[in-house]
């Protein structure tokens, strides 16, 4: 009876200490509560709090880049002749009054030939003029032979004058015989249909086509599907392959009223200022018109999110030894903002920067 009371009481002591042994204590939920930053790191942690906010919608659109009609002049020449020299090339940027191409023309020696007759008729009419004048006051010439003699100088002074201001008007040079085409403004040459040899007519095809592009204008499709959607107004982002980082904004200031022939679209117009000449006539954009809907959600930055195992995490912080991780519910994304419906608060302070090295921390502690 002994023995066997001993051994029991061996066999629960044995069983107590295995067990002690094995033990250890839960770490999963509350351990990252005793695990704390270090102070270096925390100095460098940027928060930002959730912002209650009208939610906002992308509508994604292509379009084009157009220059501004109103702003593009189309070089028609006034004068026939042969372009002797350019200036230019397609693309190049020119100032306004820049000379960009000469023209020899039989029209310049005509007028230039016009100037010198009517140059010496001046000095006849002058000469009578003068001698009527004095006669007029002998008395032997009336005041009628006077005002006749005026006159046919004035008509004569009139004429020089006129063609001078043609040879004004097409820049000639009689030093060099050739007409002088200039840039009638600053811009970039978009088109050019000469060149050194060319053979022009008066009021023919255009020579050559400026734009200014300091504004620029983007035609975006918009298809059945979202023509409901889009109205005037409404705020776009734009980016393009050629400037990855970049994102232009604008608002769509026109729509139009019937389908485009060709694509059977309809084009919204949207007016960018492009100071720096990045947006080209012809270059492909995405477009993204910001809708706002009638629903308010907590709003954060993007980049703020963690995606894991298929769900959307964010990091909360509350002091160097209280930070813990949130699953949230995501309602929609929009040019770098996310819209959250649950999972965060207001009043919380959520990491938007090395959120991921401290939610790897987090999640080994867990799994220990």
């Amino acid at each position: 009876m002994q023995h066997t009371l001993i051994r029991r009481i061996f066999f629960w002591g044995l069983t107590a200490f295995f067990l002690q042994a094995c033990y250890k204590p839960s770490v999963k939920s509350e351990s990252h509560n005793r695990e704390c930053l270090d102070s270096s790191f925390t100095e460098k942690l940027q928060t930002d709090r959730p912002v209650k906010t009208t939610i906002k919608e992308n509508i994604p659109l292509t379009g084009i880049i157009e220059p501004n009609p109103d702003k593009v002049i189309h070089f028609i020449s006034l004068v026939g002749g042969i372009v002797t020299s350019t200036y230019f090339s397609l693309g190049d940027k020119v100032n306004r009054g820049e000379v960009l191409a000469e023209i020899k023309s039989s029209q310049l020696l005509e007028l230039q030939s016009q100037v010198k007759t009517y140059a010496a008729q001046i000095k006849v009419a002058e000469k009578k003029l003068q001698s009527v004048q004095s006669m007029f006051d002998d008395g032997i010439a009336s005041q009628k032979d006077l005002i006749e003699a005026q006159s046919e100088l004035d008509v004569l002074k009139a004429e020089r004058e006129k063609v001078n201001a043609i040879l004004s008007l097409f820049s000639a040079s009689s030093e060099r015989g050739v007409f002088l085409i200039k840039s009638p403004a600053t811009g970039i040459v978009t088109a050019k249909s000469i060149t050194a040899g060319s053979q022009i007519s008066g009021q023919g095809e255009p020579l050559f086509t400026i734009s200014d592009l300091s504004e620029v204008w983007v035609s975006a499709n918009v298809y059945a599907t979202n023509v409901r959607n889009i109205n005037t107004g409404m705020n776009v982002f734009i980016k393009t392959l050629s400037y990855p980082d970049d994102v232009f904004s604008g608002h769509i200031s026109a729509i139009s009223q019937v389908l485009d022939e060709e694509s059977k679209v309809m084009k919204a117009r949207i007016v960018l200022p492009n100071p720096e000449l990045k947006l080209k006539p012809g270059m492909l954009v995405d477009v993204n018109v910001q809708r706002q809907l009638q629903a308010e959600a907590l709003s954060i930055p993007t980049r703020a999110l963690i995606f894991d195992d298929n769900k959307n995490y964010l990091v909360v912080y509350k002091n160097p030894c209280d930070i813990e991780i949130r699953n949230v519910e995501v309602h929609s994304r929009s040019n770098g903002i996310t819209y959250i419906l649950s999972g965060v608060t207001e009043t919380d302070q959520v990491v938007i920067s090395n959120q991921l090295l401290i939610y790897e921390k987090l999640r080994n502690i867990q799994q220990l």
